[in-house]
């Protein structure tokens, strides 16, 4: 039995919803980190702001992608948190609570997706930027 083939309108839509969806989730992130918002969104939170059901993006989005709605927050928070603790000497638990997060809760986030505490991850930067300028004065 032949796979039904997917309209060309729907396949644009498809990949239009999951466009926007990803626009929404790095302008939100921006408000985060600016302070303009304060408050994490939920997938129905930006399915409000797209005016569809949170199902339809979220299904939506695993169809066009592979990967659930919250990989892409996930990954983008993950992506702030480590410029942050690469450049600035902020204390971890002020850049948790700016990306809405308990400390605690944030430290378990990042190990979960990186194997390594934040501590950990800020510690391996400073080591590397060490070493990098050790080997530029011995040569």
């Amino acid at each position: 039995m032949a796979t039904p083939k997917i309209p060309a309108k729907i396949f644009v839509r498809q990949h239009e919803i999951t466009a926007t969806f990803l626009q929404e989730v790095d302008k939100h992130l921006a408000d985060i980190v600016s302070g303009k918002a304060t408050e994490m969104f939920e997938i129905r939170d930006i399915a409000d702001i797209m005016h569809i059901h949170p199902t339809h993006l979220s299904n939506t989005i695993k169809l066009t992608t592979g990967k659930p709605p919250c990989y892409f927050f996930e990954e983008k928070i993950l992506d702030i948190a480590k410029t942050r603790l690469r450049e600035t000497s902020d204390p971890i638990a002020e850049i948790a609570i700016a990306l809405t997060y308990d400390p605690s809760n944030f430290v378990k986030f990042f190990k979960r997706f990186t194997g390594v505490t934040p501590k950990q991850y800020r510690e391996e930067v400073q080591r590397e930027k060490f070493l990098s300028k050790t080997e530029l004065v011995t040569i």
